[in-house]
């Protein structure tokens, strides 16, 4: 029996000391927001926070957790870094397909709350391996930069309205 503290409450799992942490989310505590992509840590799908670091949860074994603490995503929105992201991916409507996006989630939350206000090279490195097969990447860029500064980086790129009457012959455009 392994003891680990998981969204602030310690779960007493049976299970072997190599069993990967998203095994153990999923399986045994039913946790099932953090999701399986690739199993080799390289598509970010299974991100999850140990202490507050982003880590992917397929290849990290529960008995390396020690007595650390584990947020998954049914409890990042309890941080006001994860309030401000969830918040921000709602306002950008950032997804699409969704699989992808609590790993992403979760490397933006540990983001916002190590660097409050991040470069575009700050998002780069922390987002990089977090893969979205849809390509919402610019999107995830926005609302991530909402969540910094509480303002939009970019025009949203869908219209929100009809769109404009072209002008008459000989009319200006306004």
């Amino acid at each position: 029996m392994i003891t680990v503290n998981i969204n602030g409450q310690d779960q007493a799992l049976d299970v072997e000391p190599d069993t990967p942490l998203l095994w153990a989310l999923r399986d045994v505590v039913g946790l099932t927001g953090t999701k399986f992509g690739c199993g080799i840590a390289q598509c970010g799908a299974c991100t999850v926070h140990v202490d507050g670091q982003a880590m992917r949860s397929c290849v990290l074994p529960v008995s390396a957790i020690g007595g650390r603490s584990v947020t998954t995503i049914e409890a990042v929105g309890k941080s006001p870094a994860g309030q401000k992201v969830q918040q921000a991916w709602l306002d950008i409507e950032v997804v699409q397909c969704g699989y992808c996006q609590s790993g992403q989630i979760m490397s933006a939350a540990a983001l916002i709350q190590h660097i409050p206000n991040p470069s575009d090279a700050d998002i780069d490195a922390a987002m990089s391996g977090n893969i979205c097969r849809c390509g919402t990447y610019a999107r995830v860029r926005e609302a991530i930069k909402l969540a910094a500064t509480g303002h939009c980086a970019a025009s949203r790129t869908i219209p929100v309205g009809p769109p404009p009457t072209p002008p008459a012959d000989g009319e200006k455009a306004a």
